[in-house]
This record gives structure tokens, C-alpha cells and sequence, in this order.
């Protein structure tokens, strides 16, 4: 901590900038530690604290706005993209997707503080059409309250982060050594996780032209379609007699069901 706070007392608020704006393209770069020590300092009066905000939300509005036009002109694709970074691809885009149908535009005011969904979020306004000026009224206070929170709880304790910094220091290699095999041990636990999941879906999945066989045999089935409204909207194709949970309710019991999603 003691070098953060020195390196940040050097180049001032551009390194808040250059971090939050690294963190929210999707770089695995935490920027609270930035934040948190912006804050220390600011407290230490040896840095203005609303120059550190204003370099965090311009960084956050940058990043966001780019990741917003992307969503809004490539769609499905770049959201699938940044999925894939994540440790939990699969269920990535339902979980963003849920966010948004729940909250609406709140999503974009708590999304910072979702592990997973602050880069998600943006893509996702772009997606689904949000309009301009809604989008960066509510990324901006968004983006506030998230990099204020930090900037803050660093102002105001200050001194026990420097107390923090000095155990630290005392642990030496030993405290970072601890860090990096509880991070593997937990990548390692995602990922077992990841390939336990796919290897069910590999046993359960069917093909299209299995579905069409059971079809013309007339075996009793049920297909639900799984998509988003506003995916169905864009690719424009329905899948005939396919029933939609938000649409058409309940689904029936009394025969197998093939579940539909991309």
C-alpha cells in the first residue's frame, strides 16, 4: 500500500484514471485498491479528491460508452465475447439478462458492484436499444456511487489502511504466496465446475434433426424457447408451436420437454 500511495502522490489522479478505465474494458486489473489509496491520500491532503472522481467517472463513462455503441451495433456477439472471459460463460448472459428485466435501468446504477456484470451491463444497454440519454444518466450516477464509495471509505480510514499496509509488509512474500495458491485453488474450482457442467449438458443435448424424427413419429414433446425477446426480435426467426415461459405460462407435464436456447 505504502508504494501505491507514493506512486499515486507522483502522477496524481491520471493513474485512477488509466486503472478504472483498464478495469471496466474488461482487463483483469483491480482499480479498488487505486481507489482505496486515492482516498488515503486525498485524507492525507496530499491529493484533491474531487479530481480523483472526476478522473474515475470519466474513465467509467469512456469505457462504458464504447462497450454501449458496441453492444448497440454487433449485438449478441460482443456480449458473448466478453462471456467468455468470464469464469462462468454459461451463465454470463442469463444473469445480465436477469438483471435487466428485473431492474430496468437500475441495472447500470448496482452493476459496479456485481463481480461479472459491470462489464456486462453497458453491452447489454446497447443491446436491448436503451436510449442514449438514459443510459448515461444512469452510468454517471452509476459510476459515482460506486467510485465515490471507495474514494471515501479511503478519506475517512485512511490510517487503518496505512496500519493494513504495515502488517502487510511485515508478512513479506509469505502473505503473497498465500494470495496467488488461493486464487489458483479457486480458478482450479471454476473450472472443474465448468467442465462437470458441460459434460451433463453433452449427455442431455439432442440435435435438430432428432428433434424433427420425434416430431414426425408423433411423439409427445414439447419445445421451450428459451431467448430473450429482444434476440428473437432481432434474428427474426420463431420456431413453430415452441411455447415462451413469459409469454405462454406454465409449462406442461405431462410429456418430455426439449429446452431451446443459444
Amino acid at each position: 500500500m505504502r508504494e501505491l500511495l507514493e506512486f499515486l502522490t507522483r502522477h496524481g489522479s491520471s493513474v485512477v484514471f488509466l486503472f478504472v478505465l483498464a478495469e471496466q474494458l474488461g482487463a483483469p486489473i483491480p482499480a479498488i485498491p487505486v481507489l482505496l489509496a486515492a482516498g488515503a491520500l486525498a485524507g492525507l491532503g496530499r491529493l484533491d479528491l474531487r479530481m480523483a472522481a472526476a478522473a474515475a467517472l470519466a474513465a467509467c463513462l469512456v469505457s462504458d460508452s464504447l462497450w454501449y455503441f458496441l453492444g448497440r451495433v454487433k449485438g449478441q456477439p460482443v456480449l458473448r465475447l466478453l462471456c467468455r472471459i468470464s469464469l462462468e460463460p454459461d451463465s454470463c448472459v442469463s444473469t445480465s439478462r436477469y438483471w435487466f428485466r428485473r431492474l430496468g435501468v437500475w441495472t447500470l446504477i448496482v452493476a459496479k458492484f456485481v463481480p461479472g456484470l459491470s462489464t456486462v451491463a453497458p453491452p447489454m444497454a446497447g443491446l436491448t436499444f436503451m436510449p442514449v440519454w438514459r443510459f448515461v444518466w444512469s452510468d454517471v450516477v452509476g459510476s459515482l456511487l460506486w467510485s465515490g464509495s471507495f474514494l471515501a471509505a479511503g478519506f475517512f480510514f485512511h490510517r487503518q489502511l496505512e496500519a493494513i499496509a504495515d502488517s502487510a509488509l511485515t508478512l513479506g512474500s509469505r502473505l503473497g504466496v498465500l494470495l496467488i495458491l488461493l486464487l489458483a485453488a479457486y480458478i482450479a474450482y471454476k473450472y472443474w465446475q465448468r467442465r462437470r457442467f458441460i459434460r451433463s449438458l453433452r449427455i442431455a443435448r439432442v440435435t435438430a434433426e432428432e428433434v424433427r424424427a420425434m416430431i414426425d413419429t408423433g411423439e409427445p414433446l414439447v419445445i421451450v424457447d428459451l431467448r430473450h425477446e429482444e434476440e428473437v426480435a432481432r434474428v427474426g426467426m420463431r420456431i413453430p408451436g415452441a411455447i415462451r415461459i413469459e409469454r405462454d405460462g406454465p409449462i406442461p407435464r405431462d410429456r418430455d420437454v426439449i429446452l431451446y436456447c443459444t
